[in-house]
């Protein structure tokens, strides 16, 4: 699954995860922790929604 950061466009990919952020791939999107932020406009995990593919 994907998810796109609604205020800056960036994508979460749970096939990737986030390593430069120690979030390895594979890590489902719920699974973040509740302080993820967008790692480009540290925005909280409210402001991602779910990209169809």
């Amino acid at each position: 699954m994907k998810y796109v950061c609604d205020v800056c466009g960036w994508v979460y990919d749970e096939s990737i995860g986030d390593p430069a952020n120690g979030i390895m791939q594979g890590t489902r999107f719920e699974d973040l922790p509740d302080d993820f932020v967008c790692p480009l406009c540290y925005v909280g995990k409210e402001e991602f929604s779910e990209v169809d593919e």
